[in-house]
Formats: structure tokens, C-alpha cells, sequence
């Protein structure tokens, strides 16, 4: 099996996931990104790589960085070690200081006991498939193994989390004052600094979900339990909700009724604020095939062309990439803003859906009825092949199913990418009809 999953090595801290592993794979990480053309240039005038490395506060973040900043270090790499900070922080780092690449420890919005390791390469770019089986290759090599004054340094990135915050900042289009925001942090990497530039930015800030001690994050807070934020904001009487996960890389957010806007509704409003700066580069948005009909919609309404990916944050920004789109994202609230950074980054996402609502002087509900949403029925059918996706007997029911639909509804089958699953999903203009059709469609794949 793959050691690298759709968002870099994932698995139970000190299980599957060790600290000999972390240090194999710094080890190797070292061995293949050094040999770009830019990385043997540097070394050819006898200057060390560098990298930058940053966790979330799990407790278990935090043995995995030490070592992997020893695997790192061990192999004449100097690395910055940036502390508790978010993902897209990480991402911002490397290429803001020009770094070799990056190492992120964290399992995004997976429970504590779980850990990850993600790599960026130059720039702050996630890696291609290609380069993370050549790592995974690379394990089983040798090392680079450099002694004497050639071993890598380790020091603290001292102002990392100032200079992301700055960045943030400098990226809105105007202040949040006359706001009231309730941000959940998910007891996350985002806890210290969300707080602190949604306030710079003039909002009043309520905060929950801002007490990491290690083994809390994720736990009934942020974008996976967002009934917790929608009663804060009810209760506070505030005028919206920001939802982080662990990492802060996704934004989902609630309205002052407690209403959730996910991440297409979120995309829309941002897509039509955009455009209308003149900062939507070929009036073109791009999402998954997941991302509800209603957003394809209201994006033709508006003229905004939609361009659909499989599912997965790296697809979404290889296309933003291929066509120079400026914004694109998943309905999980994996927002890229691609002018200001290379991944997903919900503090970023949740500055500029605010920004917008201080701007227009709308409620966060006026801007989401941009978008009618269609009901949607996703059912997994486990226990079955992944090629009955693409069966004679499934495509066909899947066509039928499409064609009674017309152009009030959709299907879609999409085998999972690490179990026995097969996924169906359905959207037509009423939940029992989407119920209706997924159901029979399902029982189709189990054959």
C-alpha cells in the first residue's frame, strides 16, 4: 500500500505513524528535493538547503517535528521551525522566504490521536504524485549523511506567525469594521492567530474553541461540529460564525441565525466580489464534482464560467495552475485564493467573506442567496468493487437516472480512493426525488 494518501502521510501517532518513520521519510524528503536544478546550485556554492517545518498543537506534533527536523538536519538541511501555526501558514513561509521546501505535522480535521505529515515543495506547493513515490522510494536508500560543519542547523522561526499575519492583513480589500465575528478555532493550529487579525482587521471578535492542550482538537468544536458555533452566534447575537479545522485550511461558516453557509455558497459570494474588483482572472471558478448544482447556476447567471476537477484540493489547484484561475475550492470549504496563497487557507477565506459583508452592508444570508441549493443524497454502497463504477449495467442506470432528471437534477458514481466503496450521489429539486433515485441507483451497484 502507498505510503502517501490524497494529503501527504496520515495514520495513528506512535502506530502506524512513528517517529522512525517521520525520520526515514525527512531523510528521504532531503534526498529528493535536493536535486532540483535550483537546490544543486545552491549546494554547488556550498549553501545548505533550507526548510521551514510547522505543527498543529497535538501532542503528538511534538516528537513527529523533532524528528523530523532531525531526519532533516541529519542530512545538511537547515531547518526553520516555525512552531504552532496553520497549514496554509506553512505554505506561505517556504515561499515567502524562499525556502527549499516545507514540512507541516498535522491530521487536519482527524481526531487527536491521529497525525500527518504534509511536504511543500518550493514555492509552498503541494507535491506531485510523482515526486511522493520517489520519496517513498527513496526510504529504502541511502541517506545523505554529511558531517563536521555540513549537518543542518535547527533554530526557531521567530517571526513566522507576525509575517503570516501581515500577509493576511495586506490581502484584504477593506476593514471588517462594524462587525461582529464568532471564530471557532477547533482547539487547532489557528487558535493564537485568527483571533488576533480578524481584531486587527476592526472586527469584534467572540472566540470559542481556542484552548488546544494537546489532545482536545478537533473535539466538538470547529467545522465538523458546527451546532456549537451556530448557538454562539445565536447566543452572542453576532452577525457571522467562522469555522476552522485543526490545520485551519478549510473555512465553513454560519449566518446570525445560525444557519450554515458551506463552502459552495462561500465560493459564490466570494466569486461575485471578486469579479466584480476585476480579480477573478477569465471570470472563471473551479471546483469538484461534488460542488452542488445551484453553484453552477448561479455562476451562469453571473457569467462566471465553472470549471469542475475530481475531488481533492490538489486537482482543484493543478487546473487554478493550467488556466492562471485565481479561485477555486471544494464544499468542504477548501478555499484557494490562488492570489494570495497556494493551498487552501480558511483564516484567509473567512477574512474575505467578512470583508464582503462590511463592504455590501448585507447579512451574511442576503450574500448566500446568491445560490439555491439543490438536495443532495450521497449514499456509500461498501462491500463492492471499485470498478462497478464503470460496470455496463451501473453506467446505464446512472444515464437513465440523468436523462429523467434533465437539467433539474444530476448524478454522479465515484468509486472511493481507499476502500471498497462505491459512491452515489444524486441532487434534483426535491430531497424525496433525490432520495428516490440515489436509492435505486444503489441497489444497481450492489448488483
Amino acid at each position: 500500500m502507498a505510503l502517501f494518501g490524497t494529503d501527504g502521510v496520515r495514520g495513528l501517532a506512535n502506530g502506524t505513524l512513528t517517529a522512525d518513520l517521520a525520520l526515514t521519510l525527512a531523510q528521504a524528503t532531503a534526498v529528493v528535493l535536493g536535486q532540483g536544478r535550483i537546490a544543486e546550485a545552491r549546494l554547488a556554492t556550498g549553501k545548505r538547503l533550507t526548510a521551514v517545518i510547522a505543527r498543529d498543537p497535538r501532542v503528538s506534533g511534538a516528537f513527529l517535528s523533532a524528528a523530523v527536523e532531525a531526519g532533516l538536519a541529519s542530512s545538511g538541511v537547515d531547518v526553520l521551525d516555525a512552531g504552532v501555526l496553520p497549514t496554509p501558514a506553512a505554505a506561505f513561509l517556504i515561499a515567502d522566504i524562499d525556502a527549499d521546501f516545507g514540512v507541516m505535522i498535522s491530521a487536519s480535521h482527524n481526531p487527536a490521536p491521529d497525525n500527518g505529515i504534509k511536504i511543500f515543495a518550493r514555492g509552498g506547493v503541494k507535491l506531485p504524485d510523482e515526486v511522493e513515490a520517489r520519496i517513498e522510494e527513496a526510504m529504502a536508500g541511502p541517506k545523505l549523511q554529511p558531517t563536521g560543519a555540513s549537518v543542518g542547523r535547527v533554530s526557531r522561526f521567530s517571526d513566522a506567525e507576525d509575517r503570516y499575519a501581515l500577509h493576511l492583513l495586506a490581502s484584504l480589500p477593506n476593514r471588517l469594521n462594524g462587525l461582529h465575528v464568532v471564530l471557532d478555532c477547533a482547539n487547532g493550529a489557528a487558535s493564537g492567530v485568527s483571533p488576533e487579525v480578524f481584531r486587527t482587521a476592526g472586527a469584534r471578535v467572540t472566540v470559542i474553541g481556542a484552548d488546544p492542550d494537546g489532545i482536545n482538537i478537533n473535539e466538538g468544536v470547529g467545522s465538523t461540529h458546527l451546532d456549537v458555533l451556530a448557538a454562539e452566534v445565536v447566543r452572542t447575537g453576532a452577525d457571522v460564525g467562522i469555522a476552522h479545522d485543526g490545520d485551519a485550511d478549510r473555512c465553513l461558516a454560519v449566518d446570525a441565525s445560525g444557519n450554515v453557509v458551506d463552502g459552495d455558497k462561500i465560493m459564490a459570494i466570494l466569486a461575485l466580489a471578486m469579479k466584480r474588483r476585476g480579480h477573478l482572472p477569465a471570470d472563471t471558478l473551479v471546483t469538484t464534482v461534488m460542488s452542488n448544482l445551484g453553484l453552477h447556476r448561479a455562476m451562469t447567471e453571473h457569467g462566471i464560467t465553472v470549471e469542475t476537477t475530481a475531488v481533492g484540493d490538489r486537482y482543484v489547484l493543478e487546473r487554478m495552475n493550467q488556466g492562471r484561475f485565481g479561485l477555486g475550492g471544494e464544499q468542504s470549504g477548501h478555499v484557494i485564493m490562488s492570489e494570495f496563497a497556494t493551498t487552501g487557507d480558511g483564516v484567509l477565506t473567512g477574512l474575505h467573506l467578512c470583508a464582503e459583508m462590511a463592504r455590501s452592508g448585507k447579512t451574511l444570508a442576503e450574500l448566500a442567496q446568491v445560490m439555491t441549493v439543490f438536495p443532495q443524497v450521497l449514499i456509500n454502497v461498501r462491500g463492492v468493487e471499485r470498478s462497478r463504477a464503470t460496470d455496463a449495467d451501473v453506467v446505464a442506470a446512472a444515464d437513465a437516472a440523468t436523462a429523467a432528471l434533465g437539467d433539474s437534477g444530476r448524478v454522479l458514481l465515484r468509486p472511493s480512493g481507499t476502500e471498497q466503496m462505491v459512491r452515489v450521489m444524486v441532487e434534483a429539486s426535491t430531497h424525496d426525488e433525490a432520495q428516490r433515485v440515489a436509492d435505486e441507483l444503489a441497489e444497481v451497484v450492489r448488483g
